[in-house]
């Protein structure tokens, strides 16, 4: 197995303490967004053999599993994060499987350049995630119902907000939240910008359930995704919490550190808190107009001590294992790819010891075993 050596990204909206906290190392002072561990070519961890993704294109049949590389192809289809949130990150949505596809195809057709600012599909992957909370983390996840959400803009008293409350009371709730988001996303720059200071104004006065909003505004002052914002679920994730977030679910993370699994994918469709490109028609396209709970995962025993975020997904698999001190290793030999991350104590894996944020890549049917005392998180995939 590789001790990995992961690249940190510093994104603006990352948390300048989080991160250090977890690997015991002095703050840089600079903001610390994401840990990624995996072969995205964008920033592939690091080995004693190369990069991940020099070893696995050496070998993939060896790295991955026979059955791995037949399902998905000579890569590793996953992507595993340290996420590291200290102020609200774009609202988004990703595509569906077919709708990345299409897309990727259409905008390799017309010439679009794959790093361009408006390119909304830099690959032809869809890009489900799963986020699991290591502190108290804060979220924005799927359409709260229209009814509840007319409430709490008529609450606010903001006259330009009216035509939204009336909207979502007068329709059914596709057509209302359809309705609403495209009027918000679609509205003349300048007097939106308005409705959203005159809305933030009210949340910072009337606090309590308003106050998350107030915040978001601060940081994208008269963006309009302050008041889409407002359509989604407020979500409080505690440690060891987890949310799924499926094709077309808009969403956003507010605040928190967490561990994030995804397939390998850089496919986002914005909606806004954010300076970049949002593409409104597609947006429109790829959105799911219904209103959902946020769906909180709780992990599930399984044996030997593994507990398991159920998803629908097969590009990854999440799981993990609280180890007593004194209790014997635990075989998490697999015949898939894995990566394993400590996220607490410290954890030892054949010769290599991991203490938190550290983490190693353990090929197919290589000899695996853990003991603690600690945590330790195990990405792998299902075939």
């Amino acid at each position: 197995m590789d001790r990995l050596d992961n690249t940190i990204r510093p994104y603006a909206w990352g948390s300048t303490t989080a991160i250090a906290a977890l690997l015991g190392t002095e703050p840089t002072g600079e903001p610390q967004a994401e840990m990624w561990m995996g072969a995205h070519p964008g920033a592939p961890s690091r080995t004693g053999r190369g990069t991940l993704v020099e070893v696995i294109d050496a070998d993939p049949q060896g790295e991955l599993g026979a059955a791995a590389v037949v399902k998905f192809g000579p890569r590793l289809p996953f992507l595993l994060k340290i996420l590291a949130a200290g102020a609200p990150l774009s609202l988004q949505v990703h595509p569906n499987l077919a709708q990345a596809k299409e897309g990727y195809a259409d905008e390799e057709n017309r010439g679009i350049p794959v790093d361009a600012g408006h390119r909304n599909y830099k690959d032809a992957n869809h890009k489900p995630e799963l986020i699991c909370a290591l502190t108290e983390f804060d979220g924005l996840c799927g359409f709260r119902d229209p009814s509840q959400t007319a409430d709490l803009l008529a609450g606010l008293e903001v006259d330009s907000l009216k035509p939204y409350v009336d909207l979502l009371r007068a329709h059914p709730e596709e057509a209302a939240l359809r309705e609403v988001l495209t009027a918000v996303l679609s509205a003349d720059r300048e007097d939106m910008a308005r409705t959203v200071t005159e809305t933030a104004t009210a949340c910072a006065r009337l606090g309590g359930d308003y106050a998350p909003y107030a915040d978001i505004a601060q940081h994208y002052p008269g963006d309009p995704g302050v008041i889409a914002a407002m359509l989604l679920n407020r979500v409080r994730l505690q440690p060891g919490e987890a949310l799924f977030l499926g094709a077309g679910i808009p969403h956003a993370y507010l605040n928190g550190l967490g561990v994030e699994i995804m397939a390998n994918s850089d496919n986002v469709l914005r909606c806004g808190l954010t300076p970049k490109h949002v593409d409104v028609p597609e947006l429109l396209r790829v959105v799911r107009f219904e209103a959902t709970g946020p769906g909180v995962l709780r992990p599930e025993a399984a044996a030997d001590g593994e507990e398991v975020y159920d998803t629908p997904i097969d590009e990854f698999r999440l799981s993990r294992y609280v180890l007593p001190e004194g209790t014997p290793a635990r075989d998490l030999t697999l015949p898939t790819p894995q990566i394993l991350l400590c996220t607490a104590g410290s954890i030892r894996t054949g010769d290599i010891e991991l203490a938190p944020g550290q983490s190693v890549f353990v090929p197919a049917n290589e000899k695996a075993e853990v003991s603690g005392p600690g945590t330790v998180f195990r990405a792998t995939v299902v075939v």
